[in-house]
């Protein structure tokens, strides 16, 4: 991804959130664009989230809330919306990577069905033949979505694992020679960027609240994280493996 193929965006700050778990992260079933919703255990992510989220800095004046349209998504950014008392906006291109013939299988299943394609993801190589979307793709949808928002200090973006990866490829300018130098997204994790100057910058990756942590001082003027609190969330992938659908 060039320079000149990431747009100029309405915000200078990006919180890109991935929603909270479902049943089907827990037990390693690729969901692609299928819309299983939050477990109990992911709806709980999404409550003892959202309150950290705005203590760290969010206003209402300030702030556009984003998120997919698949409803595991769209229950996590209600928890947000609710306290924040904004609008939810919802967008089909922030959808989590389309994953073809592997969508309801477990990683074990794809793993015996197709082992050439999972050795391929595993590498974070282009996957041929389950068909799908490949990750170019994903990434100018979702570039697309952000573009289109109202003018805003920043921008939470609640999304999906694999699209919220390619997202933020997209904006650091990583070429696929370089996809996967930073871990995936946990569920209900979440990571911030900020545009400085004509570029975007990753300020924190893949905090997460596994219990009740104050939040920290903000970060260049933006919204602090207690980073004591803000830990990988447990059961979050190896990062050898991509979040495209698992948890």
């Amino acid at each position: 991804m060039t320079a000149a193929a990431v747009p100029d965006l309405p915000v200078r700050h990006l919180v890109v959130w991935r929603h909270g778990r479902t049943e089907w992260n827990a037990t390693g079933r690729f969901q692609g664009q299928l819309d299983p919703p939050l477990d109990p255990e992911g709806r709980a992510q999404a409550a003892r989230t959202a309150p950290h989220l705005v203590a760290g800095g969010l206003t209402p004046e300030t702030t556009v809330v984003v998120s997919s349209d698949l409803v595991r998504a769209a229950d996590t950014a209600t928890a947000l919306t609710a306290l924040l008392g904004v609008p939810l906006l919802l967008d089909e291109r922030l959808r989590e990577h389309g994953l073809g013939s592997w969508e309801g299988l477990t990683r074990e299943e794809v793993a015996a069905r197709h082992p050439e394609q999972y050795a391929d993801w595993l590498a974070g190589r282009p996957v041929e033949g389950r068909g799908g979307e490949d990750a170019p793709a994903v990434a100018e949808r979702a570039l697309a979505a952000l573009s289109d928002l109202p003018p805003a200090d920043v921008a939470v973006v609640v999304t999906h694992g694999g699209t919220g990866g390619r997202l933020m490829e997209a904006l650091l300018e990583l070429g696929p020679e370089h996809r996967r130098v930073f871990g995936p997204l946990g569920n209900c994790g979440w990571s911030e960027l900020a545009r400085q100057g004509a570029r975007w910058r990753l300020m924190r990756h893949n905090c997460a609240v596994t219990a009740v942590p104050l939040p920290g001082p903000a970060l260049e003027g933006r919204p602090g994280r207690a980073e004591a609190g803000a830990t990988v969330e447990e059961g979050a992938p190896a990062a050898t493996q991509d979040a495209d659908a698992v948890a």
